[in-house]
This record gives C-alpha cells, sequence and structure tokens, in this order.
C-alpha cells in the first residue's frame, strides 16, 4: 500500500525541484560547476568540499560535505542557513521561498501563522520595567535596556517543558518597523537567570535575515547576534544604535536600512561569528557601505562585560565609536 509522503518530504522534494534556485539563495558564495553546486562548507564558504546535486542522475537536492562526511537534502540545508530552531520553523522559511500556502490544521482548523502567533505574544506583553526581565538583564550587568523592542510576559508558555514562566520577549522587525517575530528567553523568577528548561531561549516567526533594533539608526549601526550581546555594547557605548540578529547565520544575511553607510559588526568569538562576520562585511564592501568587526575577547561581549566590567569595555569600544562619529559628522 502507497504511503502519503509527509509535509516535510514534499516541502524537500519541491526544494529539490528548484535546487540551483535555492543555491543561489542560500549559498550565494558559492558556484555552480557541471551538475552540482560547490561551495566550501554548509555555511557557504568559499572552496570546493560541499556540493550540492542540481539536476540527474542521481536525486537533485542531495548534499554532501567531503570534509566532515555530514549529508542531506535542501530542508536540511534551509534549516542550517536560516539557524531555524525546530523543523516547522524550517518548513515555514522552505515555504515562504517556495510561495506556499500555510498548511490548514487538520481537521480543518484555521491555518497556523507563526507572525501572527508572535503578534499575539508580543500584545500580552507588559513594559519590562521593574520585574524580572529587568533583573535578569542587570544579574547579566546590562544597564541599557528600556527599549520599545523589549518587552516581558509574567507567564509566558514553555511548549517543552510544558511549564509557563516569566519571559524576556524581544520584538523582531524589518527595517520599515514591521513585525515579523519574537524572541524569547524564559527567566527562572528565583534565581534573575535563565530558566532550567530547554531551550531557554527560542524565536518565533520568520526572524532569518531580520533584527531586535534599539535605537533610531542614522549613518551609522551596531549589529551582533544574539540580544544580550548587543545590548551589552550599548551599555558601554549608550549613544549608538543597534541591532542584535540572533544567530550567526543571519547576522550574515542582515541588510543594513537604507540611510546607514557605516556598520559595526561585533562578532562572538568562534567560527561561526567569525564566518557569518565575514559574509556581512563582503555584502557591504559591495553594497558600498563601510563594515567594521569588532570581536569579544571571550565568547561574547557579554562574557566581556561581565568580566571586565562596563567602565574598562567602554575604554576598549570608546575610540572606535568616536571615530565612527567623526565620520559621520564629516559627511
Amino acid at each position: 500500500m502507497s504511503r502519503t509522503p509527509s509535509p516535510a518530504a514534499g516541502i524537500a522534494a519541491a526544494l529539490a525541484s528548484r535546487a540551483e534556485e535555492v543555491c543561489r539563495r542560500y549559498l550565494p558564495r558559492g558556484k555552480k560547476q557541471g551538475r552540482y553546486w560547490v561551495a566550501g562548507d554548509v555555511d557557504g564558504s568559499p572552496g570546493r568540499s560541499f556540493f550540492v546535486r542540481l539536476e540527474p542522475p542521481g536525486a537533485p537536492g542531495k548534499w554532501t560535505d567531503a570534509a566532515t562526511g555530514e549529508h542531506g537534502d535542501l530542508l536540511d540545508l534551509i534549516r542550517r542557513r536560516s539557524a531555524a530552531p525546530t523543523l516547522r520553523a524550517a518548513m515555514d522559511e522552505a515555504r515562504a521561498f517556495l510561495a506556499l500556502p500555510v498548511p490548514h490544521l487538520p481537521g480543518g482548523g484555521p491555518p497556523y501563522d507563526a507572525r501572527e502567533s508572535a503578534r499575539r505574544i508580543w500584545r500580552s506583553c507588559r513594559p519590562i520595567e521593574d520585574g524580572p526581565a529587568e533583573a535578569y538583564l542587570r544579574a547579566r550587568g546590562i544597564t541599557r535596556f528600556r527599549f520599545p523592542s523589549l518587552r516581558f510576559h509574567p507567564a509566558l508558555y514553555h511548549r517543552e517543558a510544558d511549564r509557563r514562566l516569566p519571559a524576556l520577549v524581544a520584538a523582531v522587525t524589518d527595517t520599515e518597523g514591521a513585525l515579523h517575530g519574537v524572541h524569547r528567553t524564559w527567566i527562572d523568577p528565583d534565581a534573575s537567570a535563565k530558566a532550567g528548561v530547554a531551550p531557554p531561549r527560542k524565536a518565533l516567526g520568520r526572524v532569518f535575515g531580520r533584527a531586535v533594533r534599539f535605537g533610531i539608526p542614522g549613518a551609522t549601526l551596531l549589529v551582533g547576534e544574539g540580544v544580550e550581546t548587543v545590548l551589552s555594547v550599548v551599555t558601554a557605548a549608550p549613544r549608538v544604535p543597534a541591532a542584535a540578529a540572533l544567530s550567526a547565520g543571519s547576522l550574515g544575511a542582515f541588510v543594513p536600512p537604507r540611510e546607514v553607510t557605516r556598520l559595526l559588526i561585533a562578532r562572538d568569538n568562534d567560527p561561526e561569528g567569525e564566518r557569518a562576520a565575514e559574509r556581512l562585511a563582503a555584502r557591504c564592501a559591495r553594497a558600498g557601505v563601510a563594515a567594521t568587526v569588532i570581536v569579544s575577547e571571550r565568547g561574547d561581549f557579554n562574557d566581556d562585560l561581565a568580566a571586565l566590567g562596563a567602565a574598562v569595555l567602554a575604554a576598549r569600544l570608546g575610540p572606535l565609536f568616536r571615530f565612527a562619529r567623526a565620520g559621520e559628522e564629516r559627511a
């Protein structure tokens, strides 16, 4: 008896029928060589050890990394490249690429819309002041956090843990300010720390390439990965407008607002952060945006803030921001 393909298998097949388009979108630094799309690795670095089959013989859309032995299909590739936290999120990203409608739930229920779910959560949140979210950020050394993009939820449901806990909620928007998703950090109400649930942080909605934004961007903008990483830099340099892309993959795909002519890229001190910063800096160069990469001494800038304190971090970063402001004034 024949079996109906799973939704994931159906999406993977649809992606395979447009394999070259997928590769050009999600592996833009690779290139076509015969029947394959070739790159250095799954993150799209230059090289030749990662290849995606584009046409028969063999199954189109299948990829192999000869250096690591990893392999998969184009849905796996999109999940990796978009830093999707779940298979459902990766399928949402793939459907958006394929321009497919969101499927209806079993039993004829309304279609699931991750962005609308994110908007409902955002509407149910409160201001961040004087609650567990503020205490959590202060415990991490962050003192600049009263931005419209940050709110607090007193009892947000965590599906895997089947519990309701306080949460820091961040709005993920495009350059026009439209909300496309939220980023949630669940908090232990008794310890001013991340809650003991797995995972303690999750994104919802279409967040890839978009960001949580702090302040109004001018000619200069700071962008980094995590919310707390970026807020740590903002704590040390409070005059700089900033954005948090939420992941290394999304940082590499970040699109600066039109008015930005200088981008400061605050990357984590790890290989993924290095590759993401290189991708973003290269795209900025092609677009005529001056890009400067700054690297944390430890794992990320929140680690630096906790170890060094705001004054020492400000002394380290101050000359860079003064230079950026001076260039902005000359322009």
